[in-house]
């Protein structure tokens, strides 16, 4: 009884934004002290060390027998996070009608300004919602769009917007135009100039993709942008993997529409994403769902969603407290190395193809890897058979290699593991 007491006092008090937040109680102090022992150190120093980054993997509970290499699919969360949507969830169903709506939906206000700091912006800019799919879809079919306009995107984006683009040609009779590229791309001129190359007098929306789930290219987001508003053109950016890994803050990127979702490197719940409307625009756009005041300013009216999941909402929060704690250029700089590291250990390898680029400014966490002679989903299956390595094989368009994505938990012992995994496959 008295930690129910204690936790609901908390619950009242805020939670994970309360001095009483799980992070406070677990991690802060250890990790402010464990951090100021770095402070000497560049954020590119402190990438390398193992020490550092092997405190901060104790604070997830990966299982010890697979390597997950998966995260670009969907992450896992620190067991802070998991502890804290325990904890809601049990809350709310003691008596759901009432905690749920008049307990825990009090803490999306402080959420939402806690997104808006980690984001850079305004917190009426930023609606809390389910995932990438749901924010961009809700921009997709909410433009007022007419016959004839047109829209341009990649034949590299991700599935799910491009057959909403579709969906609405289909209906509509809008023209869905989509430019292709051949990735490892190390030059901004050149993706740029291909978006430029497709504009018409009857494009409307340019929908870009900030970094390419496929192999992990990082696209010139806000020379796009300025290239749109040369034109007057509507910038849609897909942020599914570049929140919370990419230190940056949404409005630099200078587009009018961003979407993420938050269970993949902020850690947060699974099923946990973002919408961030430029707040001029937000009158623009109908809600996917329906709300009473669909022609509204007000960002509440994306969140008109009926009964959904409040604990894993008030979750989020404990991911973001933790994502602060390690620091974003840090976490950044982290995941960026442990990709440059596998990749340098087997590009010289025969028969090894690497598909992305090295170079900071085009990639950060997700790398490309191909055996001549096999197919992606054999070369996964075999690291996972032979070496309980967990990672994913991509099939897309002109795209064909196996996707490997490191976190912060991810130890270079891990990584030695994939590096002999496929240094044994490609020699066989």
């Amino acid at each position: 009884m008295l930690k129910r007491r204690s936790f609901l006092k908390s619950t009242l008090a805020l939670g994970a934004f309360s001095s009483n937040s799980l992070y406070n109680q677990v991690h802060a102090n250890a990790l402010e002290a464990y951090t100021n022992s770095f402070k000497d150190l560049s954020n590119q120093d402190i990438a390398k060390d193992e020490d550092y980054w092997s405190f901060i993997s104790q604070a997830y509970t990966v299982h010890p027998s697979i390597v997950n290499l998966n995260n670009g699919g969907v992450s896992p969360s620190p067991k802070i996070v998991q502890d804290a949507l325990q904890r809601y969830n049990d809350l709310s169903n003691e008596a759901p009608s009432y905690y749920m709506w008049r307990i825990v939906d009090q803490g999306r206000e402080p959420l939402r300004y806690k997104l808006a700091q980690l984001a850079g912006c305004d917190p009426e800019e930023i609606a809390v919602n389910r995932n990438a799919t749901e924010a961009l879809n809700t921009v997709i079919f909410g433009l007022d769009l007419s016959k004839g306009d047109e829209v341009i995107g990649t034949k590299q984006d991700y599935p799910n917007m491009i057959q909403a683009w579709k969906q609405r040609e289909q209906r509509e009779g809008i023209v869905f135009k989509q430019i292709s590229f051949d990735f490892p791309i190390e030059n901004d001129e050149a993706i740029v100039k291909a978006f430029e190359a497709a504009i018409t007098p009857k494009t409307k929306v340019l929908h870009i993709t900030h970094i390419i789930n496929w192999l992990g290219q990082i696209l010139p987001v806000s020379k796009l942008c300025a290239l749109a508003k040369k034109y007057k053109l509507v910038t849609i950016v897909d942020g599914a993997h570049s929140f919370g890994l990419l230190d940056f803050k949404i409005p630099e990127l200078g587009c009018d529409y961003f979407g993420t979702s938050l269970h993949k490197f902020l850690s947060a719940p699974i099923g946990s994403g973002m919408l961030w409307i430029k707040k001029e625009n937000i009158k623009n756009i109908w809600p996917l769902i329906c709300n009473d005041k669909p022609k509204g300013d007000d960002i509440r009216k994306f969140e008109t969603l009926g009964t959904r999941s409040f604990p894993i909402e008030q979750a989020i929060g404990e991911a973001i407290n933790f994502h602060n704690g390690i620091g974003s250029k840090r976490k950044e700089e982290r995941i960026r190395y442990l990709k440059n590291y596998w990749m340098t250990a087997v590009k010289s390898t025969p028969r090894v193809k690497i598909h992305t680029s090295m170079q900071d400014q085009y990639s950060c966490a997700i790398g490309g890897v191909s055996i001549e002679g096999m197919k992606p989903g054999e070369l996964s299956e075999k690291l996972f058979s032979n070496h309980k390595i967990h990672t994913v094989g991509i099939e897309w368009e002109n795209i064909s290699c196996v996707r490997i994505t490191p976190h912060v938990y991810t130890r270079i012992d891990d990584l030695n593991r994939l590096i002999e995994g496929i240094n044994k496959i490609a020699k066989s």
